[in-house]
């Protein structure tokens, strides 16, 4: 396999099929999902928690705010979509295949510094969730979060058109939660429509206002976007691409305008139940929880206030984890287990609340999520900067680069919230420096932001003046010289037996490729009580019987000319095929695939997906005939 051309989350890729024929919204709905995935990323509770002070402080008076940053964010989203529908990668690839090792690797940590700290605000969220559900303890919350990778696992088996509709749910129980409350709210539409308006802001004002930009768009969904859209198969020629880059975008439109509901539902609700009746001091979540109540005369407000927490945190973790996948195979070439990639990021998260409800409280979870937000903010250029690179070089988009208009609106966007977030750095760098920290502290904080201003502009200024970018990122790989294949004949092939029916597909596989000239090595294993404790000593009536099976089908085939060669295993089917195959240098495993899925896989075992990744030759899978 090209190691450039690793396809972007493997598993799904190209599994939705767009290209066939359908019309009007049937043609629509095929490209309908990554935008809503991507969307849950603006209603996580970071977002609330700078939603509710906005309301609660300043009455309707951001919501222009919130419209501009949600704008921002249709036009970046759309352009991370390009990306990867005209060249078939995600954002972390396009870096690897331009960028020097070693800004290469900075962006990794950068990437997985903001997933772990997106991750982070996503347990807290759950957490609080329950806790103002179930009056569950925090601690205890934070913890079982945990349990929510087999979630992410269940979901991943059956495939992603299922996870989109789970994810579509839980944003329409959000949506329908909040739209209830406002109903219960009634609030002034007329005064609301006046948020809308732009306006000058004070100094507190604009705090909160970089607040809601800096938590409205992530980074770590322009990774996520420019993959989701990979799985859908698309005809490769301009209709197909120009159909392709139409449905995405108002699939966008339509994702990010009900995340621009939630939020500005959100802040509503807060201007409404707390700043028009004086209460402009809330600012944590739980203390908004424990006052719909009594200031909207219903105690359903709260339990759907709660409801949509808990889901808008365990919507989060699912594209969380798919983002933490794209960007680790993206970057490093490094495939691991989903649920193992999920439990790592989620147990990278869960420690530090831990440590900090442990030695703090919870009263000191609001400070760990603006630290969370901090981090993220720290990492939006190098996601942002890079995208609008990409997009905007006809060498490897070709036609469907983007127009110098959207080039300016792009990199105005860009200018705009790479000078808020560092505003919002810089302060938080005075503030430290006025402190009684020790000058080695300082020292260290210094040397840091060196740093990051130089990766910033090595990041930045790379692309304009590298002139030998690899063909690799070209919208089209070169072609095989086919006149210069050599081909080289099998002449050992290893085949996996059951005695089953896909027993007869393997061998006539196997014959019609090596025919009389190959070596066949006929691989079972045998997995009996008396094998798992004896090994090779067994001697059961099971493996007499096995054995015996066995020689037969090497009777069989050297009656008939075919030179093959009995192997037995014993106990771990997966170990002893990979030890067997090492054993007989075999060029090729051949295995049968009994077409079971979900459930079922636990039960008989993942046996071919396991040993092909163990394998250091071709594995060739064929189903029952």
């Amino acid at each position: 396999m090209n190691k450039e051309r690793l396809a972007s989350l493997g598993d799904v890729h190209e599994t939705v099929d767009t290209t066939i024929p359908a019309k009007g919204i049937k043609r629509f709905l095929a490209y309908v999902g990554p935008a809503y995935m991507v969307s849950v990323g603006y209603m996580d509770p970071g977002n609330w928690a700078t939603d509710l002070q906005g309301g609660a402080q300043f009455g309707y008076k951001l919501i222009w705010v919130l419209l501009m940053s949600n704008l921002m964010a249709l036009v970046l989203q759309s352009f991370s979509a390009r990306l990867g529908i005209v060249r078939r990668v995600d954002l972390a690839q396009a870096n690897r295949q331009t960028y020097p090792p070693l800004i290469n690797f900075c962006l990794y940590i950068l990437a997985e510094l903001a997933i772990a700290a997106t991750d982070l605000a996503e347990v807290l969220g759950m957490a609080i969730g329950l806790y103002l559900l179930f009056d569950m303890p925090i601690l205890w919350g934070v913890g079982i979060t945990v349990l929510d990778t087999f979630l992410f696992l269940l979901l991943q088996r059956y495939g992603i058109r299922k996870m989109e509709a789970f994810i579509i749910v839980l944003v329409a129980t959000i949506g329908a939660c909040f739209a209830i409350q406002l109903l219960l709210a009634k609030p002034d539409i007329a005064e609301v429509s006046k948020g809308f308006i732009p306006t000058s802001l004070s100094k507190a004002e604009l705090y909160i206002a970089i607040g809601i930009i800096g938590a409205t768009i992530m980074p770590h969904n322009l990774y996520l976007h420019s993959a989701l859209v990979q799985t859908r198969k698309i005809k490769q020629d301009v209709d197909g691409i120009k159909r392709a880059l139409r449905y995405n975008f108002i699939d966008s439109a339509i994702a990010l305008n009900a995340a621009f509901f939630v939020n500005a539902g959100i802040l509503v609700l807060a201007a409404t139940a707390f700043f028009n009746t004086g209460n402009t001091q809330v600012a944590k979540i739980e203390d908004a929880h424990q006052l719909l109540a009594p200031l909207l005369g219903s105690t359903l407000a709260p339990i759907l206030f709660a409801v949509a927490l808990i889901a808008a945190g365990q919507s989060s973790t699912v594209t969380g984890t798919l983002a933490g996948q794209i960007v680790m195979e993206g970057y490093l070439h490094l495939r691991l287990n989903p649920w193992v990639r999920r439990l790592i990021t989620r147990l990278i998260a869960i420690v530090p609340a831990v440590v900090v409800i442990l030695i703090f409280g919870d009263e000191k979870l609001d400070d760990l999520l603006v630290g969370s937000q901090v981090i993220l903010s720290i990492q939006l250029g190098f996601a942002i900067i890079p995208l609008l690179h990409f997009v905007s070089d006809k060498k490897t988009m070709g036609s469907f680069a983007i127009t110098m208009p959207w080039k300016i609106i792009g990199w105005c966007i860009a200018t705009i919230l790479v000078s808020l977030n560092a505003s919002f750095i810089g302060q938080e760098v005075v503030e430290i420096f006025a402190g009684t920290s020790s000058w080695f502290t300082k020292l260290l904080l210094v040397l840091a932001v060196l740093a990051f201003v130089a990766l910033f502009f090595a990041m930045t200024f790379y692309p304009l003046f590298n002139k030998h970018r690899k063909v690799a990122a070209s919208l089209h790989h070169l072609p095989v010289v086919v006149n210069a294949i050599e081909p080289k004949p099998i002449q050992k092939i290893a085949l996996a037996l059951d005695f089953s029916a896909s027993d007869k597909a393997i061998i006539e596989q196997a014959l019609a490729l090596g025919g009389t000239q190959a070596e066949y090595y006929l691989i079972h294993i045998v997995e009996t009580v008396g094998a798992g404790y004896l090994g090779e000593a067994a001697d059961d009536a099971e493996s007499r019987t096995d054995e015996w099976h066995l020689q037969q089908y090497v009777t069989q085939l050297s009656v008939i000319g075919y030179n093959a060669v009995p192997l037995i295993g014993f106990n771990y089917r997966v170990d002893e095929i990979v030890r067997l195959v090492n054993q007989c240098h075999a060029q090729l495993l051949i295995m049968g695939s009994h077409k079971h899925s979900g459930f079922t896989d636990y039960l008989y075992g993942e046996t071919v997906d396991k040993v092909r990744h163990k394998v250091p030759i071709n594995v060739l899978i064929v189903n029952e005939s």
